[in-house]
C-alpha cells in the first residue's frame, strides 16, 4: 500500500483513501473474532423522559464494519472482515440476554454502524431480533440517515408494543468541519431523516462529538452548544455529547499536523454545562463518560468530576463543578 498524503485531501474518495492508509493492520485479530458473540456489553441507568431511572443494558454487535469512512471512527477495530451469516446476530443476543443479570428496561443494539444496513444485519434476521426485544420497553439501535426510511418502519412494527429509538450521529453542525468528517451527508440530510422520525413517531438520540478536527478550543466549546441546539431544533429526544478520541491512526495523523488536539477534561465540562441551558425540557442531555479519565488535566481531582458527570446524567441539571487544584 502507498503511503497516504501528508496533507488532509479535499474529496471524498481521496479521503477514503487518506483514512484507511492511516490505519493500523489489525485484519488478523477481526479475522479471529466469534460470531455467536457480541464484541462487549455494557450495564448502566439512565432517566427516561419522567425523569425515572432506567436500568439499561447495551449489547455491542459484532458484524460488518461500516461502509462509511468517517475520519474520527475508530469502531471498525472490532468489526468482521465479512458480513455475518443469517443467525448470527440473534445468537450474539441470546449470549448477551443469557450474561446479563437481573431485569432490564431498555436494551441498545449498537453494531458499529447502521443496524438498517443489510450487509451488516441481515434483514432476515429481523424478525427473531425484534422477539428477542419484546421483553423491554424501549430498543435503540444505530442509524446513518441516509438509511432511514420504509425499512425502519417495517422493523418498528414487528417491535409490537417496544418503543423504537434510532440514534443517528451528527457529530457537528458545523458544516465545513461535518463535510471534513466525511459522513457523505449534509445537517439538511440529517434534519430530512429525524424529520421522517418524527412524523413516524419514533424517538430519535443524536451523538455529537465535543472539539471533533480542524476547530479549537473556543470554537469547539461554540460548535458543541450550536449542535445540541441544532439536533433539539430537529426532533431530538436525547443527546449525546462525546469528546473526540484518538487511537484510530487517521487522528493521530491530523493531531501530527496540528489540526486535531483532544478536548481536555475542562473544556469537556465547559461543553456539557454549557449545553444543559440548551435544553430546556426539550430532552435528555448526556455526558459520554467511557475511558473518560484519558481526558483528565487534572488526576486528582478525576475522580470527583467524573462523579458530578455521572449525576448530571441522573439528575438531568448542571451541578456546580469540582474547583481545581
Amino acid at each position: 500500500m502507498h503511503a497516504p498524503p501528508a496533507s488532509y485531501p479535499a474529496t471524498p474518495g481521496e479521503r477514503d483513501a487518506w483514512i484507511m492508509g492511516h490505519r493500523p493492520n489489525l485484519d488478523p485479530q477481526r479475522a479471529a473474532l466469534l460470531l455467536d458473540r457480541p464484541a462487549g456489553t455494557l450495564i448502566e441507568e439512565e432517566p427516561d423522559e419522567r425523569g425515572n431511572l432506567q436500568r439499561s443494558l447495551t449489547v455491542f454487535l459484532t458484524n460488518r464494519e461500516c461502509p462509511w469512512r468517517c475520519l474520527m471512527c475508530d469502531l471498525w477495530q472490532h468489526t468482521t472482515l465479512h458480513s455475518v451469516p443469517v443467525g448470527a446476530i440473534p445468537r450474539q443476543i441470546d449470549s448477551a440476554l443469557t450474561a446479563a443479570e437481573g431485569a432490564f428496561d431498555q436494551l441498545k443494539l449498537y453494531n458499529a454502524g447502521s443496524f438498517f444496513d443489510a450487509g451488516a444485519i441481515p434483514t432476515a434476521d429481523h424478525p427473531a431480533i425484534a422477539d428477542r426485544c419484546r421483553n423491554f420497553s424501549r430498543l435503540v439501535v444505530e442509524c446513518h440517515p441516509s438509511l432511514v426510511g420504509e425499512r425502519i418502519l417495517r422493523f418498528r412494527d414487528q417491535l409490537e408494543t417496544t418503543r423504537l429509538e434510532i440514534a443517528m450521529g451528527l457529530e457537528t453542525a458545523h458544516p465545513d468541519v461535518l463535510a471534513k468528517l466525511n459522513k457523505r451527508m449534509t445537517s439538511e440530510d440529517f434534519a430530512r431523516a429525524a424529520t421522517f422520525l418524527r412524523t413516524h413517531g419514533i424517538d430519535l438520540r443524536v451523538f455529537l462529538l465535543v472539539k471533533p478536527p480542524f476547530l479549537n478550543d473556543a470554537s469547539a466549546l461554540e460548535w458543541a452548544v450550536r449542535s445540541v441546539e441544532f439536533a433539539f431544533a430537529s426532533g431530538a429526544n436525547v443527546v449525546s455529547l462525546i469528546p473526540t478520541r484518538l487511537g484510530n491512526g487517521a487522528l493521530e495523523a491530523l493531531a501530527r499536523s496540528g489540526d486535531f488536539a483532544p478536548p481536555a477534561l475542562s473544556l469537556y465540562e465547559q461543553a456539557v454545562d454549557a449545553a444543559f441551558a440548551q435544553v430546556q425540557g426539550r430532552g435528555r442531555l448526556f455526558a459520554d463518560l467511557w475511558d473518560l479519565e484519558r481526558f483528565s488535566d487534572e488526576p486528582s481531582t478525576f475522580p470527583q468530576r467524573y462523579a458530578r458527570l455521572e449525576e448530571m446524567n441522573r439528575r438531568q441539571r448542571v451541578l456546580p463543578r469540582i474547583p481545581s487544584v
